[in-house]
């Protein structure tokens, strides 16, 4: 193995070993965790197991139909406010799914203002309809919030090719119907299936939705295993077990986005022949309604609920302002060290994939890239336990006060957790770099680091600017690492909405609830302006 690939593997080591430390839980046998285990088995784990499924086969249905049919209509017709939405369907990407949940409970709940007024207004009697914090209710919000990952790699599936296709279709007597079934679908299914997978992992990974709904979810089972139990060893093979069936999911993704090819360059009689088919009157007015549904939901409505209920507990909310500071300062500060960390990591990983690399090295960058697919209860395990197995060997080491005590185990399982965003984004960006250039630079004696700070950096400045904001974002809108590792005293703007609304203050949670979501819009403006330019 060449000497130069060392600090590279040591990287991804570091970065892979909570997942590996999650593994080889399983490798020494605790009595204390085989009773643990059993005991859960016989009780608790089947319900949290069907519960699981039970959650991820109506998202998986919402996020199909709602991703998929918004993003054939935006690409195959045009109909009035078509241009709008093709980047406002993006929106809901800005809002937390737990952001959301707070809003819909407090409006759709039993004594919320709708079921309120419509049994004032017909004298009704009696809850209109189940409760919202339900397995049904986690599922509309997650579809809701999660359903832009099948809009958007469905669009880019569809945007070159199907316009043009269905209007060839139509020349030779296709009715609208059999174009959809027989040339569009077939287009954007692996599509649809890479934008469904990463929206069931998220769905895996969910605490904030789930937890304050009360839905008992297989991840339930690790925290309690580990905060009730009190038994890290059965966490951490609980939590294998969880990925287990994540990493499978993870490997359809990669190969459903394996079969997605999309075209460079087209002619401008191409771009011509391949306009959307005009549409107007009740189907344009229909057309539009479909796609402003997902929207309603998953981001006007959430954030006229969120104001509205700034509005009514305006009183109270001179009781968060003087902390209100604090929360976006630590925030800020989480979000900016782990970033720049994140993107400074995963340069030379990318840069090492680059050519013909190594089997070994690119094994490891892969296993680097699994952090995103893995649920931020399963890091936190596997941070926590080889830490306290250092603890009991060595009790002077100090290893849990620098974990716990500190911002080095979140930044950590930030680094484990957002790896793969960077990683993918600068990827992209290599993709567009020639070869040729590196060639050229070896010959003139730049070679290693000095490849990649003086020839390959410059070239990727707007994909590291990219890379560095959405890892910024996501830092900010992360809740289970933050949850359980920030140290005492340190809350972010994401903790803070989770406990003032799980504490029933609604109106005080929407503070750092609408800020996050300003945030998230960052990102979100950017991508949705990469896609008017495309």
């Amino acid at each position: 193995m060449p000497l130069r690939q060392i600090p590279l593997l040591l990287i991804a080591l570091i970065i892979a070993l909570p997942i590996l430390a999650v593994v080889a839980s399983w490798f020494g046998w605790s009595p204390e965790a085989s009773a643990t285990l059993a005991s859960m088995a016989h009780t608790v784990l089947p319900e949290y197991a069907w519960t699981s499924v039970l959650l991820c086969v109506p998202v998986a249905l919402g996020v199909i139909s709602m991703g998929s049919v918004s993003a054939l209509l935006v690409t195959a017709f045009d109909f009035p406010g078509r241009r709008w939405l093709e980047w406002a369907l993006l929106l809901p990407m800005a809002m937390p799914a737990y952001v959301v949940a707070y809003a819909y409970t407090d409006f759709l709940q039993f004594s919320g203002p709708l079921q309120t007024s419509l049994r004032d207004a017909f004298g009704w009697r009696g809850a209109l309809w189940p409760d919202v914090r339900s397995v049904w209710g986690a599922a509309l919000v997650l579809s809701v919030c999660l359903y832009p990952y099948v809009y958007l790699l469905t669009r880019a599936a569809l945007v070159d090719r199907a316009p043009r296709l269905m209007e060839a279709a139509r020349l030779l007597g296709a009715s609208l119907p059999r174009r959809i079934v027989r040339v569009s679908l077939p287009l954007a299914r692996p599509a649809i299936a890479a934008g469904t997978l990463l929206a069931l992992m998220e769905t895996l990974a969910d605490v904030g939705v789930t937890g304050y709904f009360g839905v008992q979810t297989f991840a339930t089972g690790v925290y309690k295993a580990w905060l009730v139990l009190d038994d890290h060893v059965a966490a951490a093979q609980l939590a294998s077990c969880l990925l287990a069936v994540v990493i499978p999911v993870l490997l359809l993704e990669h190969a459903a986005q394996s079969r997605l090819r999309f075209a460079t360059r087209r002619s401008a009689a191409s771009v011509a022949d391949s306009q959307p088919l005009r549409v107007s009157g009740v189907r344009g007015w229909l057309a539009f309604g479909l796609c402003g549904m997902p929207l309603l939901l998953g981001f006007v409505l959430p954030l006229a609920l969120l104001a509205n209920a700034l509005f009514q507990a305006r009183a109270d909310i001179a009781l968060v302002w003087p902390r209100f500071g604090a929360w976006v300062l630590n925030s800020l500060q989480l979000g900016g060290i782990t970033a720049v960390l994140v993107v400074a990591l995963a340069l030379p990983l990318a840069a090492a994939l680059r050519g013909r690399p190594p089997w070994l090295t690119t094994q490891a960058v892969r296993l680097t890239g699994l952090g995103y697919a893995v649920p931020g209860v399963v890091i936190v395990v596997g941070l926590l336990l080889p830490v306290g197995a250092i603890q009991q060997r060595w009790p002077g080491a100090g290893a849990g006060y620098w974990l716990t005590a500190t911002v080095l185990g979140v930044v950590w399982a930030y680094v484990v957790r957002f790896t793969a965003v960077a990683l993918q984004t600068l990827q992209s960006g290599y993709t567009r770099i020639p070869a040729q250039l590196d060639e050229s630079a070896r010959l003139l004696g730049v070679t290693g680091l000095n490849l990649v700070r003086r020839v390959h950096a410059p070239l990727l400045s707007r994909s590291i600017l990219v890379a560095l904001l959405l890892v910024f974002v996501d830092v900010m809108k992360e809740l289970p690492a933050t949850l359980m590792l920030r140290p005492f005293n340190m809350d972010t703007l994401a903790v803070m909405a989770y406990q003032l609304a799980r504490d029933e203050r609604l109106g005080e949670a929407a503070v750092p609830s609408l800020a996050l979501v300003v945030v998230g819009l960052i990102p979100v403006l950017l991508l949705a302006r990469t896609l008017r330019r495309g």
